[in-house]
């Protein structure tokens, strides 16, 4: 008796959720065949780390006789499973669109009528990858020069391997600078799972369509915000708690694609709490904000702000 009495207590529950999935279609995906491995991503994301900082992590029997093999392999294995993803990536949102019921394939979505698309998201993926890997070097010059401004612009730092291995600035600048050249080669989701597997670890929110120059220092960097449409220029530091966002976003949608976040021009200091908002507002170069100071207009070169502007 007890055994159906919680038997339909459970099957109430299950009408009450399959009612909900009729209500909010949306954020379903049943039946739906391509899935991004967001475990795949972090894997790849520990890769290109080493290879941006080789000898730094757990790198098995690498040295300097076998460091070439090693550089080859694991590029050729990071060219394989961010290929795959970035394929899944590209027949995501296709996927979505086909009316499916619970693995069938409808008329419009059979094997034969899908081969096509799918080939061409297959060859587009090898072809966006291996452009990808061929900036890393490009990439890792400019994680250099992080590093540097990280290691000259924090007294407390004893080394340059106390920085690599352990601020979570230098996380999540890499991880936005991985993100970031994907992004520009119109690969869809992952920057962004990239992008918010580093804000998760470090508490740093750097959206992966923000434009960032070198010497790039995030001091402390816990809490801070930086915008879609942001620009900051070279040899700029932030310190922890700083937005970088928009204005009331009461648009919506219909704010898709304008600038909303503001540009730091070089050689700009951003103290502690700092709010800096709105896709028309500029600091001009040299300037230092202050602490908690909220600002929402243009401020000239060189300028000293404290408190609301």
């Amino acid at each position: 008796m007890q055994y159906i009495e919680r038997n339909q207590e459970i099957m109430s529950v299950v009408d009450a959720m399959l009612a909900s999935y009729e209500e909010f279609p949306d954020i379903i995906r049943i039946g739906r065949r391509v899935h991004i491995d967001t475990g795949v991503i972090v894997q790849v994301v520990d890769s290109l780390r080493e290879l941006m900082f080789p000898g730094f992590f757990d790198q098995g029997n690498m040295c300097e006789y076998t460091k070439t093999y090693y550089v080859r392999d694991t590029l050729a294995a990071i060219r394989h499973d961010l290929a795959v993803q970035i394929e899944r990536a590209y027949r995501h949102t296709e996927d979505d669109e086909e009316v499916e019921s619970c693995g069938e394939r409808s008329e419009a979505g059979g094997d034969e009528a899908g081969a096509s698309g799918s080939d061409d998201a297959s060859i587009q993926a090898a072809r966006v990858t291996d452009a990808f890997l061929h900036r890393l070097p490009e990439i890792r010059r400019t994680l250099a020069y992080d590093v540097e401004a990280s290691y000259d612009g924090d007294p407390a730092s004893t080394s340059i391997a106390e920085i690599i291995l352990s601020y979570p600035g230098i996380y999540a600048i890499s991880v936005y600078r991985l993100a970031h050249e994907l992004l520009l080669l119109g690969v869809p989701l992952i920057p962004r799972l990239m992008s918010e597997h580093a804000h998760s670890k470090t508490g740093i929110d750097i959206h992966p369509g923000a434009t960032i120059g070198k010497y790039f220092f995030l001091d402390h960097g816990t809490g801070i915000v930086i915008g879609e449409t942001t620009r900051i220029g070279d040899n700029v530091k932030i310190y922890q708690g700083v937005t970088l966002g928009a204005h009331s976003t009461k648009g919506g949608r219909r704010l898709c694609g304008n600038k909303r976040h503001p540009d730091i021009e070089d050689s700009v200091t951003i103290y502690s709490g700092a709010s800096i908002l709105g896709g028309d507002t500029v600091i001009g170069e040299g300037s230092v904000i202050g602490s908690n100071a909220f600002i929402t207009r243009s401020v000239p070169k060189g300028s000293r702000i404290t408190g609301a502007e």
